[in-house]
């Protein structure tokens, strides 16, 4: 049985939830999201609550059952708190710089690396090492922060690159010389 399915989601105050069919749109004081699920999944607003049901056992059923109700958990809360994910540049002369709405990236190429956030999301640069991407889409926000991370990711010799904030880089061993 999946748990995380059977478990209602609460609706906090000044959000709204509209189901019609399969398709369901989020509103929320940050904004609206609004989304298409498969047509077997059963989604119903009681109580101020969302309760999402599924028709069999079959294992598409419960697969669907489970995430249907996370992708929906993450609407709600998108639109109500927002998401944000931090990354950080570790290695000398690596920076960060936002320049109007982009985000200018130099680390240790010939170039600067320009990245322009899409519709929804936004990228502050509290310092020039520390970089945050927000918005109300979760999986938009992580995309986002993996195709920054995708830059320069951490190498495991001497660490640098980008990397998320609290991510452990393993570190290996150079080479050893002759004696």
């Amino acid at each position: 049985m999946s748990r995380i399915g059977r478990k209602p989601i609460a609706i906090p105050s000044g959000v709204t939830v509209t189901v019609s069919g399969s398709h369901v749109t989020v509103k929320g004081p940050k904004g609206e999201l609004s989304r298409d699920f498969h047509p077997d999944m059963t989604i119903k607003v009681e109580n101020n609550e969302v309760v999402v049901s599924r028709p069999s056992d079959s294992k598409l059923h419960r697969t669907l059952h489970g995430t249907t109700r996370a992708i929906i958990a993450n609407m709600v809360k998108g639109v109500s708190e927002g998401f944000e994910k931090s990354l950080e540049l570790v290695g000398v002369g690596y920076r960060a710089q936002k320049q109007g709405n982009k985000l200018v990236l130099n680390v240790g190429f010939s170039h600067p690396v320009e990245i322009v956030p899409e519709k929804g999301l936004e990228i502050e640069v509290p310092s020039n090492t520390k970089i945050v991407v927000k918005g109300i889409d979760k999986e938009k926000v992580g995309q986002l922060a993996a195709n920054i991370r995708d830059v320069r990711p951490p190498e495991p010799y001497k660490g640098k690159g980008i990397r998320y904030e609290g991510e452990y880089v393993r570190r290996k061993e150079g080479k050893t010389g002759k004696k």
